[in-house]
């Protein structure tokens, strides 16, 4: 009787202590986390303002050296306001290390997603200036105008990427040169297709001229030898709707007699403001072909 009062004083005694140490356990643990939410909505703030340019369409400068002050100063935070493990609870160290963790991964994730959406926007920036410095048909230009917006991209990410962190842009490196591969082909197909253009035209101009060269001939061999003159004449009989028109062309002499009426007989008449070149209003148009 005895002994079994003796145990059931040792079992309550070991279910106190048991219960003394798993409340210190969860007193801590939830005291860690008071501090860590009071940091994460403060750190939310700074994120908050680096999301609303990067909605807008423009580019953080030094993006990565940002999110690397802002998380460094989040665990020295943390470091300097968590209360200390103790050293007489083990589980104490574990939760700690597991709040830490937690703290640098709920920063880690609004700015990992912000830093997907900077790439976007530099990518987007050096496809333009891409654009820009290829438009000569060199291909020797285009190609150095690929390098350059590689450079430029390559050079913008990596100043977007937190130190100590996963974050890699080499799928937007891939896919910025695949684009401008796809443009620089699209590019040379066009060329190519304009340099026929222009070589189809100028054989079409070449025949037609052969084609001109073959009627001279054949007009020479049909009516001899033409003379380089071309002249031309016309004279209205004064005071008459008769008018006479004549030409001598490639060795053709050409009359014409019509009937027209001068619609600008008041305005050139005796009483005009305009006279005639020429005794009898005689109007010659001389034309020599060489």
């Amino acid at each position: 009787m005895m002994i079994s009062r003796n145990f059931a004083g040792l079992l309550l005694s070991l279910a106190a202590s048991l219960h003394q140490c798993l409340s210190s356990t969860l007193d801590y643990s939830s005291m860690c986390d008071t501090v860590k939410c009071r940091i994460v909505e403060r750190c939310c703030k700074d994120v908050e303002e680096m999301r609303r340019s990067i909605d807008e369409g423009t580019p953080v400068a030094s993006f990565g050296e940002k999110c690397t002050n802002l998380c460094d100063t989040a665990i020295a935070e943390f470091a300097s306001k968590a209360p200390t493990p103790s050293e007489d609870n083990p589980s104490s160290t574990a939760d700690y290390e597991k709040v830490l963790e937690d703290l640098e991964q709920s920063i880690d994730m609004p700015m990992q997603v912000l830093f997907l959406k900077q790439l976007a926007l530099l990518r987007e920036d050096a496809l333009r200036k891409y654009k820009s410095a290829s438009g000569s048909a060199s291909s020797s230009s285009d190609y150095e105008a690929m390098v350059a917006a590689d450079e430029y991209f390559a050079s913008e990410a990596e100043k977007s990427v937190r130190r100590g962190s996963g974050w890699t842009y080499a799928a937007e490196r891939t896919h910025l040169q695949s684009v401008m591969s796809d443009v620089a082909a699209g590019g040379k197909r066009l060329a190519d297709v304009q340099l026929k253009a222009a070589q189809q035209q100028t054989l079409a101009m070449q025949y037609l001229q052969m084609q001109q060269q073959t009627i001279q001939q054949l007009q020479q061999q049909l009516y001899g030898q033409t003379s380089p003159w071309n002249v031309g004449f016309a004279y209205r009989i004064p005071d008459s709707n008769f008018n006479l028109q004549g030409s001598h062309q490639q060795g053709k002499t050409n009359f014409q007699f019509s009937c027209v009426p001068d619609e600008y007989a008041p305005m050139l008449g005796p009483n005009g403001f305009t006279n005639g070149v020429g005794p009898g209003n005689l109007g010659l148009s001389l034309n020599v072909s060489v």
